[in-house]
């Protein structure tokens, strides 16, 4: 055990485990690190020191010795709306480098790691394949949907309801007081659900345990295995990069593109993919949702809460459902092959305990997740588009679109930060047939934000919801409903076409031909070589702003982070 050789190099090493309340016998046990997000930040990160104490308790009765460490999370939704948004993605290559920090420091046989949430997820999964020590992560669950079936990304069409004076403050305070009924990941299909997704679809957690609602005995059960397993990946050496291969990475986007999946996931599954040398183009990522058909019916593309997922059988349904497409002698966490778990899963009763508690819901399986000759939709829901307005591509979630923006050309109308295109949303300067540019909110430029107040109002106005876009070099929310178009690519700050578009410009968007473009100017189409000349004159007058951060975190993060389309990761 590589803990035991450390301590023969660090003397001082046992006397400071035995001032921390370790016993002798503790100090020749297999060292198993515990890390999660834990902390009163927001509601899926509140509950997990539960879950690391049941993780602890299947370690310690397996005869190993856990060891807790604590980098707790920002929440997304307690940044919106102000500048804390800013620094919402840098969180997470922060947070996984405290990960490391944590593992290098301190010598440990492998690692149980527990998070739930948008960037404490990733973070972790990054961790765990730059760390490349036998590791498992636990999901850290789901919430309860309030009365109604209300859930948290609601609260954006709400909140823009209400200064469009369209409810009163009472029915929107009522709203706010029911959207978050307990503790876990928001339930709907936003970044930290996928998310959790991804770690089970990628293999590095147990089959069946994401997206467990965090009400139910279940998730305990579950985080107690995981302790218990994290023994036997310690004896058998099992590391990250036997399980993360390129065939898993493949596995997880086709099980995303089934799901519509938060469109954020284009940032993080490279980003993990990255630190194991391995590279996930944006093409790959089109073309496996050209062939998956879109199957679950969870909002916001779909009907149900998140909640009910897990109860229609969650990864592993859909995996059945998908199985013909899948690599299924990838090796997963469990020591078995995704082909052996989900035999075993099928033959232990796994799918009649999640579906037992479908009937007092009055849903089926089957209203949940569609069977594969019954889509929702034929394709995935992530496309990227190319153009010479996004010569690196852009992504686009068009299972959240209406039919009539799949082909169609808008009117520019530029904004170089969100506040002033909400603004002009909210005030109804923004006419059908435009095209809302929020621009300089990439990587680079200010962290890259997400534009959910913004396409929330959008999406929440009926005059311009099937009638305008948004396009933006910043991201979105995975709550994201409606006609949104990001992670536009060069970003404005680094002289992309974005940053040279003008009122007026005509856009056009074509999501079955994966072609964003401009076309014209001042309202009249161009020709291609018109329309480069004409960039290529605007390029010459273009100066690169001076960047507001001189200092601290956003200041390494807006001068070394790469492409949103590479995953918008710290070099």
């Amino acid at each position: 055990m590589k803990s035991q050789e450390l301590r023969k190099l660090a003397p001082e090493l046992d006397s400071l485990r035995l001032g921390s309340g370790w016993s002798i016998e503790d100090l020749s046990k297999p060292q198993i690190i515990v890390e999660s997000s834990y902390g009163h930040s927001h509601p899926g990160s509140a509950h997990l020191n539960k879950l690391v104490e049941e993780a602890d308790r299947g370690i310690n009765d397996r005869g190993g010795r856990a060891a807790n460490y604590y980098v707790t999370d920002i929440c997304d939704g307690e940044a919106q709306g102000h500048d804390g948004m800013n620094y919402s993605l840098v969180s997470r290559d922060i947070m996984a480098a405290m990960i490391e920090i944590h593992v290098k420091a301190t010598p440990f046989d492998a690692g149980v790691f527990i998070s739930s949430c948008d960037k404490s997820v990733p973070a972790h999964l990054m961790a765990i394949a730059r760390l490349n020590m036998p590791a498992i992560f636990i999901p850290g669950g789901i919430m309860k949907a309030g009365p109604d079936l209300l859930t948290l990304e609601q609260i954006g069409k709400y909140s823009a309801q209400f200064q469009r004076k369209e409810i009163t403050e009472e029915q929107y305070m009522a709203y706010k007081r029911d959207a978050c009924p307990d503790c876990g990941a928001c339930s709907f299909m936003g970044t930290a659900s996928t998310m959790q997704v991804m770690a089970e679809a990628l293999g590095l957690a147990l089959p069946g345990s994401a997206l467990i609602p965090t009400h139910s005995h279940y998730l305990k059960d579950f985080a107690r295995q995981a302790g218990e397993r994290a023994l036997g990946l310690a004896v058998d050496e099992l590391k990250p990069s036997d399980i993360l291969t390129p065939e898993a990475f493949e596995n997880a986007i086709m099980v995303h593109a089934a799901i519509a999946g938060s469109s954020n996931s284009l940032l993080h599954l490279p980003a993990i993919a990255h630190e194991l040398g391995l590279d996930l183009p944006p093409e790959l990522f089109d073309e496996i949702h050209r062939k998956i058909p879109y199957l679950l019916n969870i909002r916001p593309s779909g009907f149900w809460p998140g909640e009910y997922f897990w109860y229609a059988g969650g990864v592993p349904a859909i995996m059945e459902e998908i199985k013909e497409f899948l690599h299924l002698g990838v090796r997963t966490v469990t020591g078995h092959t995704l082909y052996e778990n989900l035999e075993r899963l099928r033959l232990s009763g796994f799918y009649e305990g999640c579906r037992k508690h479908l009937p007092t819901l009055g849903v089926k399986a089957s209203d949940i997740i569609k069977p594969l000759d019954e889509p929702i939709r034929k394709q995935g829901a992530i496309a990227i588009l190319k153009g010479n307005l996004a010569p690196e591509g852009a992504v686009v979630k068009h299972s959240a679109i209406s039919s009539k923006l799949m082909q169609t050309t808008l009117t520019a109308r530029v904004f170089n930060c969100e506040e002033d295109a909400l603004a002009a949303v909210l005030q109804k300067e923004i006419k059908p047939g435009d095209a809302v540019f929020i621009r300089y909110e990439g990587p680079k430029g200010s962290g890259m934000p997400e534009m959910f107040y913004t396409t929330e109002a959008i999406a929440s106005d009926p005059e311009l919801i099937e009638t305008v876009a948004l396009i933006t070099d910043g991201r979105f929310s995975g709550a994201t409903r409606g006609p949104a178009i990001g992670h536009v690519s060069p970003e404005a700050c680094e002289g992309g076409p974005i940053a040279l578009v003008e009122n007026g410009d005509l856009i056009r968007i074509d999501i079955p031909a994966r072609k964003l473009e401009i076309i014209g100017s001042n309202g009249e189409k161009q020709t291609p070589e018109q329309m480069e000349a004409i960039l290529n004159e605007r390029r010459k007058q273009w100066k690169q702003p001076v960047s507001n951060y001189k200092k601290g975190v956003l200041s390494i993060y807006t001068r070394n982070s790469v492409s949103p389309m590479k995953g918008g990761y710290m070099e």
